[in-house]
């Protein structure tokens, strides 16, 4: 996730001197991937390199930083099970950065950013000299076989571009997936009918439209855009399956409901001139097929589980 550049850009605009600490290598069993950061202040923190030992040695290292003018950044190893007794037991490289005015620049850049791009790190002895280039880039990094005082580059694919989520339906399903979903990397578009449940969930709410209109926002939906369908009526659920397939070119299409349900909607999308081909794309029932709790909840979890696992695997 790259929500940390808006909010270090955003920090430093208000000329606010902070930390970074990122993962920047990664052996055996480790509690989080490279890439994985937090943002320090003297007084905070947002996000995570993985909690415990790990986490605590990094925001000492990270406010000892801020507290000098001398330095402004420190790379560190820490092999989890010698140093600092965590189970894990595999090894971490660390980078911890200062990051003010001075690095608004890059900070700008990289947000401005809507295709995948390289972040890079040039490291000295002044300290860290970060920049954006094409993600094409021919960008060798210093990995974390290569002893620390080797280390003179860094360099990082980061994908700025959340993968489009559009669930239809503001039920108790729908609700709780919005929840589920909110803090979850994807750019979540929560779509209704009806306003009877009271469509909001964590502060987000449903967008009210007509069922044509709702029909409508399948054919407007960009290519690769995942659907999720759970509505109060089974005829619009048919509608909304329907027109994602004759669409076709979507990443996921999941339709909540159960074997019977699949059933008859395969009967009648089949009448209505939809091909198996075209029926081997839909997944019906959604989420994860060992949790047999129908708890809302339940199936948010499920189908956010499903959902994370379809895009990692499509971006490794």
């Amino acid at each position: 996730m790259s929500e940390w550049i808006g909010q270090a850009l955003a920090a430093v605009r208000r000329g606010e001197r902070l930390a970074m600490a990122s993962v920047v290598g990664a052996q055996g069993s480790t509690p989080r991937e490279i890439g994985a950061r937090m943002l320090v202040w003297p007084d905070r923190f947002t996000g995570t390199i993985g909690g415990g030992s790990l986490e605590r040695q990094a925001l000492d290292q990270a406010r000892k930083l801020l507290a000098q003018t001398a330095r402004r950044h420190a790379l560190q190893d820490y092999p989890l099970g010698p140093l600092l007794g965590q189970c894990c037991g595999g090894h971490v490289r660390l980078l911890v950065e200062v990051v003010d005015a001075d690095s608004a620049g890059w900070l700008a850049q990289a947000e401005a950013q809507r295709a995948p791009y390289r972040l890079q790190a040039e490291l000295d002895g002044e300290g860290v000299q970060r920049s954006v280039a094409p993600a094409s880039a021919d960008a060798p990094a210093d990995g974390p076989r290569i002893p620390i005082p080797q280390v003179r580059r860094l360099s990082e694919l980061m994908q700025p571009a959340r993968p489009k989520l559009v669930i239809f339906g503001a039920g108790h399903i729908g609700q709780a997936v919005a929840r589920a979903f909110a803090p979850l990397p994807f750019d979540l578009e929560w779509l209704a009918s009806r306003e009877d449940l009271r469509p909001e969930a964590g502060g987000t709410h449903a967008e009210i439209l007509s069922e044509d209109e709702l029909e409508a926002c399948i054919e407007a939906a960009p290519a690769g855009c995942l659907f999720a369908i759970f509505t109060h009526s089974h005829d619009l659920d048919y509608r909304l399956t329907r027109a994602a397939l004759a669409k076709g070119d979507f990443g996921y299409l999941g339709l909540i409901g159960s074997r019977t349900k699949r059933a008859r909607f395969e009967s009648r999308l089949k009448a209505d001139g939809v091909t198996d081909a075209q029926l081997a794309r839909l997944t019906c029932p959604i989420g994860l097929q060992s949790l047999k709790s129908k708890d809302p909840a339940v199936i948010a979890v499920g189908l956010a589980a499903e959902l994370l696992q379809l895009t990692e695997d499509r971006g490794a």
